[in-house]
């Protein structure tokens, strides 16, 4: 082997799963300490920063902690006493440690919460501490958008500058046409359709919004909705009619990408579509938006609309297609380093 082709040696690799966050609990000052880091920051919500700041704290922080740590009760795991997303992203980065033993002793994964805990920079300086000179940065969103993948990478970003000795850092990129991916979603949503009592007239495949004004602005993450759907549709042999894509969890009074997820439900009970099922493929964990507000307030949209049946499709979560997805985009990111 030339020396130029010769494996990278040294210290240990890093592998950070990165998802984009959760409240410590569900009370009104840990839901407001999360809501504040997470509306305050400059990716999320392009506003003023003045203007902002007084309706962020004056009205929002006053209001919105308690409704939303409602919410969170209802899907709250008990059990660990933590949500649905950390437990979830905990048991991945698990998982992908055990599939990357085959591969050496030198991979070291850990997991982090863009908001909240664990944070970003205290994963990174632990991974550091366990001698990981080069750290893998894998941010758990299929299609890149600036307020969910850039603000992840400002973050370690900010925390590199903090430590002396920096680690070299590698971003994982979006996967939202990989093939595994669409293979993964196409697999978990036949598998869960035939569990069904029925069969559904339409298949929402709902993601997560932005405002209009972002994409505007060059955000490519509408693009990468649009891809994967049509991947997806290609994939299962679905029309434009049968796999419609629609955008959920708007706020505020700005406008957001359309169609909007809660409008298309109840409209589609209205024309009639008895049954329903709803995917959410932007969403590499079940988490607030998929457990409450698509299984229960989209379920609740549609029925008092006319609709009968209704399915919110788990994401993938930890499963086997799911951990097979990871795998492979940390085994392509890592050539050169193993």
């Amino acid at each position: 082997m030339s020396p130029t082709s010769a494996p990278a040696t040294g210290g240990r690799i890093g592998v950070l799963l990165v998802n984009l966050g959760t409240p410590d609990a569900t009370n009104y000052w840990a839901m407001r300490r999360y809501l504040k880091e997470f509306l305050s920051d400059r990716r999320v919500v392009e506003e003023s920063r003045f203007k902002w700041w007084l309706v962020l704290n004056l009205i929002i922080l006053t209001v919105r902690p308690g409704r939303k740590g409602r919410d969170y009760d209802k899907i709250w795991n008990k059990e660990r006493d933590e949500s649905p997303l950390k437990t979830v992203t905990r048991a991945q980065s698990d998982r992908l440690e055990e599939l990357l033993d085959k591969v050496g002793n030198r991979i070291r994964v850990d997991w982090a919460m863009r908001y909240g805990n664990p944070s970003i920079r205290s994963r990174l300086e632990a991974l550091a501490d366990q001698n990981c000179e080069r750290i893998l940065l894998v941010p758990l969103y299929p299609q890149y958008a600036a307020a969910t993948t850039a603000t992840v990478c400002d973050e370690a970003f900010r925390a590199l500058t903090k430590m002396r000795f920096q680690p070299a850092l590698r971003v994982a990129a979006p996967y939202y046409a990989e093939p595994a991916y669409i293979d993964a979603l196409a697999a978990s949503l036949n598998a869960e359709l035939a569990k069904l009592k029925f069969k559904p007239d339409v298949i929402l495949a709902s993601f997560h919004g932005v405002p209009e004004a972002y994409i505007e602005k060059g955000d490519p993450y509408v693009a990468h909705c649009t891809e994967t759907t049509r991947l997806l549709r290609q994939k299962l042999k679905l029309d434009e009619e049968r796999l419609v894509m629609t955008f959920q969890s708007r706020f505020g009074k700005a406008e957001w990408v359309k169609p909007y997820t809660d409008a298309t439900v109840e409209s589609l009970a209205r024309q009639g579509v008895k049954s329903l099922a709803v995917i959410m493929p932007g969403f590499a964990a079940d988490c607030l938006e998929t457990l409450e507000e698509i299984a229960m307030e989209n379920a609740e949209i549609f029925k008092h609309a006319g609709g009968v049946n209704f399915a919110a499709i788990p994401c993938l979560n930890d499963s086997a297609p799911s951990m097979a997805v990871i795998r492979d985009i940390v085994s392509r990111e890592l050539k050169g380093w193993i």
